[in-house]
């Protein structure tokens, strides 16, 4: 009996590269407020606004009511940094501006201050409504030295663009601020209270609206970035 014993050897190697010459950088327009309060300590406040009112008033022998003045101490109220929403309509302004504008001058930007239901901003606010919250100076307490600050920004650098300085606001009655916004293109003015122009951003306090008080000034940077 004869038995045979058939094998074939094989041997079978593979590698495969895959490779992707695509990069994808994804980029969104969000910004960040800084506010910092500060006002006389409080025993000192009646005196501070009855002088700060005289002197702006022109009087007459302001040298010496100046110099008190100067010399009331002042002291930090609160301080926050907090991110904002960029809503759509100032996402189209900002992108027909960018990529098809044609000898495009800016109108502001204006910031002004917000309410107690500045959390309650959204994406599809404008100017001519955003229902979930006000604005305060004019109509809405607490009111500052108006108008709306007029933005001014140092050369972009690293992706953001900042304000050269900080926007005061000189507050002259008391009340709650929650935020901030800003607004502008055209039609937007400085005027508190004017439905006009582009809502660009908004934004709230992250620890809940602050209260302010006569003699107050709130001092707001911001930083837009892409």
């Amino acid at each position: 009996m004869q038995q045979s014993e058939k094998m074939d050897a094989a041997s079978h190697g593979g590698a495969s590269v895959s490779s992707n010459d695509r990069v994808t950088e994804q980029s969104e327009a969000h910004g960040v407020y800084h506010a910092v309060c500060i006002g006389p300590v409080e025993s000192f406040r009646e005196r501070y606004v009855e002088l700060r009112d005289a002197l702006v008033g022109g009087l007459a022998d302001a040298k010496e009511a100046f110099l008190e003045f100067m010399s009331i101490p002042m002291e930090l109220k609160f301080e926050d940094t907090f991110d904002n929403i960029v809503t759509t309509v100032g996402k189209n302004l900002a992108l027909d501006t960018f990529l098809a504008g044609s000898a495009y001058t800016v109108t502001g930007p204006y910031m002004g201050l917000i309410n107690t239901n500045a959390a309650s901003a959204a994406v599809g606010d404008t100017m001519a409504s955003h229902a979930a919250w006000l604005e305060v100076g004019g109509t809405n307490a607490p009111t500052y030295t108006g108008p709306r600050k007029t933005a001014a920004w140092s050369a972009a650098a690293s992706g953001s663009k900042a304000l050269s300085s900080a926007l005061s606001f000189a507050i002259t009655g008391s009340g709650t601020v929650g935020g901030c916004f800003l607004v502008f293109g055209s039609g937007a003015l400085s005027t508190i209270d004017n439905t006009a122009g582009t809502l660009y951003s908004a934004g709230a306090f992250t620890g809940g609206s602050k209260t302010v008080a006569n003699g107050d000034t709130l001092n707001v940077s911001y930083t837009a970035s892409l």
